[in-house]
């Protein structure tokens, strides 16, 4: 077998009674690191310190892989228009948030006879989401309902989330700011003058009306 050191230094060919007494006189272990291998390779190493370290870098790459997310909208094929707009602005949310969105449409009794109106309600639902999502095959009539699975765009390629464009729209929106009234008096001067706020109007006095209906009465003495 070939033998490699503790440092990774080649320390050649030998029996495995050899290589095995190497590793007992450092105190290590000799493990089989490449069994097909001709001839197989073997390395002192301490084998408690490569399972800890193994384990360890098994542990880091878990964290940099990205779980897909599959989320699922069903469809009939006489679905009410507003509810075909909710359908669709739950699948822009999931898109948006990098989700898979599965798109499944199903027949019920005597629907199985025009199942074009199935697939017109899929195309229009394939066409709203076009700016965030792309679908991965055509859709497809399996058993008794069409199904198609769309996957998001890249973020440099998928349209804003219409919440998102709302809420900016909202912010950069500056306060309504009251009417300019111009002022000309025949001189040729131009006065530009700001509309009186309006003042707030003194509380009745305790014990009297708040439109007292005789304010306006003569009375002749």
């Amino acid at each position: 077998m070939r033998v490699i050191g503790q440092d990774g230094a080649q320390l050649g060919i030998m029996s495995p009674d050899q290589a095995l007494r190497i590793a007992q006189e450092g105190a290590l272990d000799l493990v089989e690191v490449s069994p097909d291998a001709v001839p197989p390779v073997c390395r002192i190493l301490d084998y408690g310190k490569y399972r800890y370290e193994q384990a360890k870098r098994d542990k880091e790459s878990k964290k940099h892989q990205h779980a897909t997310k599959v989320k699922e909208v069903q469809l009939s094929p006489k679905i009410d228009p507003h509810d075909l707009g909710v359908k669709i602005e739950h699948a822009v949310g999931f898109l948006c948030e990098d989700m898979k969105v599965k798109v499944t449409l199903k027949f019920r009794g005597r629907e199985m006879a025009h199942t074009e109106y199935g697939f017109q309600v899929v195309q229009k639902f394939l066409a709203e989401i076009a700016p965030y999502g792309h679908r991965d095959f055509e859709p497809k009539l399996i058993g008794r309902g069409i199904n198609v699975m769309i996957t998001p765009l890249p973020r440099n390629k998928r349209a804003k989330h219409p919440r998102a464009e709302g809420a900016e729209a909202v912010k950069s929106s500056p306060p309504p700011q009251p009417a300019l009234v111009e002022n000309n008096h025949g001189n040729g001067e131009r006065h530009i003058e700001r509309p009186a706020k309006p003042q707030p109007q003194a509380e009745p006095k305790s014990g009297s009306f708040a439109n007292n209906p005789f304010a306006q009465i003569e009375i002749n003495r």
